[in-house]
């Protein structure tokens, strides 16, 4: 039996856990027939049963929609006690056409009703279904997705999709000597936390790398996160500078697969790009590709019974269990349809999904009032605090403490911090 492919959120009360500020606009947009509650960004079990349990068993249909695997134990034993559905999102396997996580609506998603996909700690429901799914006996699908590999490697585009900024004395490669390209990740990133049971760093990949092809060429491509740093690195890439080539400067991925002989990488759909071009990959962690017989694995998944070809792979992955979506229009389309808008909009240089989705505006309307209105002394707090965070952070967190203080550091992820703001800004 295979997994509920798209979990069904039509016409229902859907309690949504930890989607920040910005993704709200669009998940109504594409969800707009569920009804759509928040609860606060890391909600306390006392309050969680306090303030939200019973109105959530008074909802007539109701269902948990999480942002990754940020539900706390007590939400999850909840759903569970009272047999409410629980669903995990997360960004699908195309995501923008920037080169990063930027708050852009996702022309991808992934639900899941038993866990995120880069979870291998059990299985999700991507995996129940490359267990089990009767690839052989659908012939269809099969020819769909070799037609989307082809079209998919033609168009260039990955995950994120930036300006594609290319040095060719990099690119350029010397016959006689084979090229390692190392995939960087975000070392603290859920999927890395979660899909790797050893603890590993970039330049523990890198060490690795270098070891494992004594006189190759090792090419490490930090997470475009980092470059940009919009986040941090644990281990700084000025520890393995001697052993490679470290590209820090924009560049996009597949121009750096065409030049690779092998790729390393923790857990990175970087990987699973590399082996649709046939590029050998070897995969400390035990990410969503890995276990079908298609990669070097340096974890063991005794889950994952059984081989996969290249197609069967992909068909799976990325037509059977993401859903994809225009973000102009909010519509539900295909994986061709969204591979062809994507195109598109790349070549046009047009972003339209901002005016479309009537997303928040970037500017808060002025307050005379309240806890940092002209009136209140707290708006003086406003410029010192601002120049803080922007030496503590960057200038982009700067600017969105200065458009809403409270908000900001009632989304901060460190306990510390939400403690100093709900003492500076003590309402709501």
């Amino acid at each position: 039996m295979t997994a509920n492919l798209k979990p069904d959120l039509v016409n229902r009360d859907v309690f949504a856990l930890h989607f920040r500020r910005w993704k709200r606009a669009t998940l109504q947009a594409y969800f707009s027939s569920s009804h759509l509650t928040y609860l606060p960004l890391y909600l306390e079990d006392e309050r969680f049963f306090r303030d939200w349990a019973s109105k959530i068993l008074d909802a007539p249909n109701p269902v948990f929609l999480c942002w990754s695997l940020n539900a706390s134990a007590a939400a999850i034993h909840f759903a569970r006690e009272h047999a409410i559905p629980f669903y995990y999102m997360e960004d699908g396997f195309i995501r923008s056409l920037v080169p990063n996580a930027s708050q852009s609506p996702p022309f991808s998603l992934t639900l899941d009703s038993r866990t995120a996909y880069f979870d291998s700690r059990s299985a999700s429901d991507l995996e129940i279904l490359l267990n089990s799914y009767d690839f052989a006996g659908d012939s269809k699908l099969l020819n769909r997705a070799a037609k989307g590999i082809e079209a998919l490697l033609a168009s260039r585009l990955s995950k994120y999709n930036g300006a594609d900024i290319c040095k060719a004395t990099l690119l350029y490669k010397k016959a006689e000597r084979r090229r390692i390209l190392v995939i960087g990740q975000v070392e603290d990133d859920a999927s890395i936390k979660f899909g790797c049971i050893a603890p590993f760093t970039n330049n523990d990949l890198v060490r690795l790398a270098a070891k494992e092809n004594p006189g190759c060429e090792i090419v490490y491509k930090p997470h475009p996160d980092v470059l940009n740093g919009i986040r941090k690195n644990i281990s700084h890439p000025k520890h393995i500078k001697h052993l490679c080539e470290i590209i820090s400067y924009p560049t996009s991925l597949p121009e750096l697969l065409d030049t690779a002989d092998h790729v390393y990488t923790i857990t990175s759909l970087g990987g699973f790009e590399a082996v649709l071009r046939g590029i050998p990959v070897t995969v400390m962690g035990c990410p969503f590709y890995a276990g079908w017989g298609l990669t070097d694995d340096r974890q063991e998944n005794p889950r994952r019974k059984r081989k996969l070809s290249v197609e069967q792979l992909f068909a799976g992955s990325y037509l059977l269990y993401p859903r994809y979506f225009n973000p102009a229009t909010a519509a539900e389309i295909s994986f061709e349809e969204c591979l062809n808008l994507a195109i598109s909009w790349r070549e046009s240089g047009q972003q339209p999904w901002i005016k479309s989705l009537n997303l928040p505006p970037q500017k808060k309307s002025r307050q005379f009032t309240g806890p940092y209105g002209s009136l209140g002394w707290r708006h003086l707090l406003t410029w010192p605090l601002s120049w803080i965070i922007m030496i503590i952070g960057d200038g982009k967190s700067a600017e969105e403490f200065r458009t809403n203080p409270i908000a900001f550091f009632r989304e901060l992820s460190n306990p510390v911090y939400r403690k100093i703001g709900r003492w500076l800004y003590p309402l709501d």
